[in-house]
């Protein structure tokens, strides 16, 4: 019997990636490694046969790393292009270097071109000194890697293409990330007075609809 095929109207089951494994060679010093960045210690658990495995948590992350004794046969690090996402690119590499990670300067990528000697798994393989010169979301990043060569990529994004964010989906998952869409909305209501030529008495509704569309990726309030 042929299963029944759904239709794109049907809302598809939940899957949600929440464990990414990463390949070490020393285990407690890539926990002090990534728990120095402050990342939440979820787990550490050692079993019979040698077995170890140990789960951390970035901060605002849904989803989590793992990595330990027998739980990967890949080559310690050998994980590369590993994305996380940030708000502001200059206050996460801000605090990187205060914990003492060695953290690139910020790059843009040369338009289109992808052709270079640079990092292969690292989007953009040609590298442009500086934050992209608009700081247009998705194009500003930073790298770093852990004490085996793991290779971490930050990238900027502020606001989601259309279609990236459930539209009843509106979450900040930190302070910094929380005071960021307020100084944008802030900035953008700021020309939305200058062109109403009074003071918008609604200025609270008018925040709330620009930061909820600019997570959602939907088009922002004039």
């Amino acid at each position: 019997m042929t299963p029944a095929i759904k239709t794109n109207n049907e809302r598809p089951l939940e899957m949600k990636l929440e464990v990414i494994v990463i390949p070490v060679s020393d285990v407690d010093r890539a926990k002090h490694f990534y728990g120095n960045l402050g990342w939440r210690l979820d787990a550490d658990f050692a079993g019979s046969d040698d077995y170890r495995v140990i789960q951390l948590t970035p901060p605002g992350s849904g989803a989590s790393v793992i990595f330990g004794r027998h739980v990967t046969a890949a080559a310690p690090g050998s994980a590369q292009g590993l994305y996380l996402i940030v708000s502001d690119i200059e206050a996460a590499r801000s605090d990187l270097l205060a914990r003492g990670v060695e953290v690139s300067e910020a790059f843009h990528h040369a338009g289109d071109t992808y052709a270079g000697p640079d990092e292969p798994y690292l989007f953009g393989r040609r590298r442009v000194r500086g934050p992209d010169p608009e700081r247009t979301s998705y194009r500003t990043y930073a790298s770093f890697s852990d004490p085996d060569g793991n290779g971490w990529l930050l990238q900027e994004v502020t606001a989601r293409l259309p279609g990236r964010v459930a539209a009843d989906d509106t979450t900040f998952t930190s302070l910094t990330e929380l005071a960021s869409a307020l100084r944008r909305a802030e900035a953008a209501h700021g020309d939305h007075e200058q062109r109403l030529g009074e003071r918008d008495a609604d200025w609270p509704s008018w925040y709330a609809e620009y930061m909820v569309n600019e997570q959602a990726g939907k088009p922002l309030p004039s």
